[in-house]
């Protein structure tokens, strides 16, 4: 059985306070709970702060291109369906050239789960404004104040029908462990999006901002997660400053089990050579 010191790796290099020490974390604790063994395990990051989590994780990594997380996970996963896949990046990673790929990754739903940590700056390249960053945010790329509306990740999630999606705080490692189980359990894909402050470029949207402001789902007893609609109007009444198990459908089937004849053995343990006159034939294909 794994423990927490089985899936160590080399010593991380955030910053003193960064949230992303408390993704991962709960990344860790949630796989040791889970009963899974670092070998089962594939985290695929980005560029960005957050894209070292594949190096600190301590199962399988994969240090992908920036915004390009989603695509080699999905890539991973259908090769070998077996393994547990979690994809993790940062709000400009994801929601800005990745974006795309998260759309697309929804409307699939492939059995993956994706982590966002969510600081509404850019902060590896030092403090620029970030697609999630407030309306008025001061950086070094808007001096005077973003005009542009930041993206609202819940509720684009949820009106693409994304099959899971949560949104947790790394300051409350305990609910964002229950989250990321949570995710990772769900058939389908899974998307976390983790407030995780910034403690060197962001002194708005820090800890003691959100522990002020959060509104826990959680402990709503009269809040059903299965309700979308309801979901919808939920996040939009708490502006996004809310935490828990916002949506989930769990009678949705996966990609992968609405691919006819996809098969149960992974790609890496199948005979895929191709022979002479096999070749031919492509190629008499395409003539």
């Amino acid at each position: 059985m794994a423990t927490m010191v089985d899936y160590k790796a080399e010593k991380a290099t955030w910053c003193p306070g960064c949230g992303d020490f408390g993704v991962l974390n709960a990344l860790q604790k949630a796989c040791v709970n889970l009963g899974l063994e670092p070998e089962q395990v594939v985290v695929v990051s980005g560029i960005g702060c957050s894209g070292k989590i594949s190096q600190h994780f301590g199962g399988y990594g994969l240090h992908a291109l920036h915004g390009r997380s989603l695509p080699a996970a999905q890539a991973v996963k259908l090769a070998n369906r077996h393994l547990t896949v979690i994809a993790a990046g940062g709000d400009g990673d994801g929601f800005g050239i990745g974006m795309g790929h998260f759309i697309h990754a929804m409307r699939r739903n492939i059995d993956i789960t994706y982590v966002v940590m969510d600081n509404h700056i850019y902060g590896l390249t030092t403090g620029q404004a970030s697609p999630t960053s407030d309306v008025g945010a001061k950086t070094k790329t808007s001096p005077a104040g973003t005009v542009e509306q930041p993206i609202a990740p819940l509720q684009l999630a949820l009106a693409q029908n994304c099959s899971f999606v949560a949104q947790g705080f790394s300051g409350n490692i305990k609910q964002l462990v229950s989250l990321i189980e949570r995710a990772i359990q769900h058939k389908g894909f899974s998307f976390v999006n983790v407030f995780s402050p910034c403690v060197t470029f962001n002194k708005v949207n820090t800890y003691e901002f959100y522990k002020e402001h959060l509104v826990n789902l959680d402990d709503d007893p009269t809040y059903d997660p299965r309700d979308r609609v309801a979901a919808l109007r939920r996040v939009a009444e708490a502006n996004n400053i809310l935490v828990g198990v916002i949506y989930e459908d769990p009678d949705r089937p996966s990609f992968e089990e609405s691919l006819r004849g996809y098969p149960a053995e992974p790609l890496v343990r199948q005979d895929i050579a191709l022979q002479a006159a096999d070749y031919a034939a492509l190629l008499e294909t395409f003539r």
